[in-house]
């Protein structure tokens, strides 16, 4: 259960409380069961729909499933790990999954830490620190670009059918036919693994520039190109400037 999740459903059993509190407390409302007829059917109900709204509310906050966010609409960091998080029940992709989930918030992180150390070395308005922040978010545009065309790919997969492609286990499919689609999804595995391989190159690219930066004592601008870890980076972001989701 995500933190933002916690903090609702602690509001609404904290809510429900007060609320039993206020209505029958002797010093508030002072409603009792055991009174009148209309005063013990009037507490009953209360109490009969705090249950009710403990449970359903329980239930939407731990249980079920959010809908999907389209991918054409996914923004932010939080919406890729929603995203990601949705397919983490596959059990033949749940390794490689969770592994794309563990490099988005290594991104997050280590975006977070490389700002850190230019404000501390720059100003922001200096022509290195400029360039740097620039590198930096094209990276990261990189980075999500690979992750989006990820979850293109899992939005259209077939867990039942790939089950009983890859296990062999039908008489349903001509030979060719399953060949066809045994090699469709060797393909798809093929490239999940590919995409979090070139995630993970990104990431050591952002670790050598973050070492990079941190243990020079001072820059030139024009020193910077030539700094190896930009020049790698430079050239990855060149490779995949006509890339295609």
């Amino acid at each position: 259960m995500t933190g933002s999740k916690y903090i609702k459903l602690i509001g609404l059993i904290a809510g429900v409380a007060v609320l039993n509190i206020v209505v029958f407390s002797p010093g508030f409302a002072g409603l009792a069961i055991g009174g009148s007829a209309l005063a013990t059917a009037s507490g009953v109900t209360l109490l009969v729909a705090s249950a009710l709204a403990l449970l359903y509310g329980s239930y939407v906050l731990l249980a079920r499933q959010p809908e999907a966010i389209p991918v054409k609409q996914i923004r932010t960091h939080e919406d890729y790990a929603e995203a990601l998080t949705r397919y983490v029940r596959i059990k033949p992709l749940e390794g490689d999954i969770r592994f794309a989930l563990e490099q988005l918030e290594k991104i997050r992180k280590k975006k977070e830490t490389l700002l850190d150390v230019l404000n501390q070395r720059f100003e922001s308005s200096e022509l290195s620190y400029q360039k740097f922040a620039s590198v930096i978010r094209e990276v990261e545009k990189l980075f999500y670009l690979n992750v989006r065309s990820v979850l293109n790919r899992l939005h259209v997969f077939d867990e039942a059918d790939f089950a009983t492609v890859m296990t062999q286990k039908t008489t349903r499919y001509s030979k060719q036919l399953l060949q066809e689609k045994t090699n469709l999804y060797n393909e798809f595995l093929s490239f999940l693994k590919y995409s979090l391989d070139n995630n993970e190159e990104i990431l050591l690219k952002l670790d050598k520039l973050l070492l990079e930066i941190s243990r020079l004592d001072s820059f030139e601008p024009g020193d910077i190109e030539n700094m190896p870890c930009m020049q790698e980076i430079d050239s990855l972001i060149k490779q995949t400037k006509y890339y295609k989701q």
